[in-house]
Parts: structure tokens; sequence; C-alpha cells
């Protein structure tokens, strides 16, 4: 077994005047002294994914079918997306359109008005209900229920791949993507079509990192629940 390194850091400021140290490379073992932190994030994920899971199956199953029935193609909507240490993994959320030829790691986000999106598809995304299947990521262990919210390879922000636009933002993959964080509890949810708020997105995520505390996980997941019944940045 090679010996533990651990990672270097340096200074990332915000663009409100604030900063946080994180790793430069993501891919070395994290400092020790995080680990019981992070078993508690962990043992949170797994119970309440699992009660929420436990709820919903049934108006889930319930869903998959209608989606089934409202277009051709399955229920699922399988999509390359990158999480820890910058790794790839399957992200799954319900179908919200229509079957296309387009590569899944194209740049093309949803946008508002989309014509992709199918009639059910629109209700699901409004009410982010599309989401819930990620509380299967969250129990194998690739996602969070709390944190930066994942990207497909390649999305672009006026034109520019995110990583191009500040070097801040592969600082994300230094914990696990969440089904929710708090960028979106903020109201940064939605396209992101402008480097401005690609840039407020990766500042919160960067505070979200810096000052983690299970209290606040709860706090963002109790803001979540009021944010996606107001429906703001939707769709």
């Amino acid at each position: 077994m090679s010996a533990f390194r651990p990672p270097r850091f340096e200074t990332l400021a915000f663009s409100n005047g604030g900063s946080v140290l994180a790793p430069i490379s993501f891919r070395e073992p994290p400092v020790a002294g995080v680990q019981p932190k992070l078993a508690v994030k962990r043992l949170a994920d797994i119970v309440l994914a699992t009660v929420i899971l436990a709820l919903i199956s049934v108006p889930l199953l319930f869903l998959a079918c209608a989606i089934r029935l409202n277009t051709p193609g399955p229920a699922l909507f399988r999509q390359q997306r990158i999480g820890l240490h910058g790794q790839r993994f399957t992200m799954l959320k319900l179908r919200t359109m229509r079957p296309a030829p387009e590569p899944s790691d194209s740049c093309r986000q949803a946008t508002r008005n989309d014509d992709r999106v199918t009639r059910l598809g629109a209700w699901l995304r409004r009410t982010s209900i599309d989401e819930f299947p990620q509380l299967l990521n969250v129990l194998e262990g690739s996602m969070s229920l709390v944190g930066p919210r994942p990207h497909a390879p390649g999305t672009c922000a006026a034109g520019r791949p995110f990583e191009a636009i500040t070097r801040d933002y592969t600082a994300r993959y230094c914990v696990k993507p969440g089904m929710t964080g708090l960028a979106q509890v903020r109201g940064w949810r939605g396209e992101t079509d402008t480097e401005e708020k690609l840039l407020r997105r990766v500042d919160s995520d960067l505070e979200y990192i810096a000052t983690w505390s299970f209290g606040r996980d709860l706090l963002i997941l109790g803001r979540t629940v009021v944010t996606v019944l107001r429906m703001l940045n939707a769709y």
C-alpha cells in the first residue's frame, strides 16, 4: 500500500471577496481529519435517501409508466456527469425530453420553452420530480443529497466550456456532487447561459465546501423544498 500523501492546497478567492482553501489535486486521498465528517454525511445520505425512496417508490413507478405511454423511449434518462475527483458516473433522471440523436455529452442545456421537452416532462422539471431517481445515485455512493450540482462533460456557458471560464471550477470535484446545493437554494439553478451565472454558482459551491456542516446540509434541504415549491428558474 502506498504511503499517504496529504494534498497540496491553494487559496481560491470568491468574487464577493471571500476565499477558500481547496486541494490542487483531487486524485489524492482526503485529509485524515475530515474522515469523521464524511462518515456522518454518508450515513445521513443513506438513511434519508432510503426513507424518501420508500415513501415515493409507488408514485415514481406510476410516473415511469406515464412517461413510457406519453412518448417512445425509456422512462429513465441516463447521462454521464462529472463527480468526485473528476471521475465520470451515470446520473439518473426521469426522462423529460423526446429521444434525440444528440450525443449525451453535448454542450446544449435545457432552455426555457425548449421544444425537446414533453408536456409531462415540463411539469416534472418545474416540480423537480424528475430528479428523484438520483436517490439511487446517492445510495450507490456517486452522489450526496447536498453538494455541488454535477454537470455533463463539455457543458458550456456563452459557448465556452465551464472549465475554461474559471480555474476554480474544478475545485468542486473535491466533494461528491449533490442532488441540491447552496447555489440552487440561492437561486442559481436552471440554464447556465452566461459566464456570470457560472461564476456565481462556483462561488456558492466553494463556500459550501469551505463551511460544510451537518446542520447546514439540513438547512439546505429545507430551503430546497421551499425553492421547489416556488418553481423559480425551473424549466
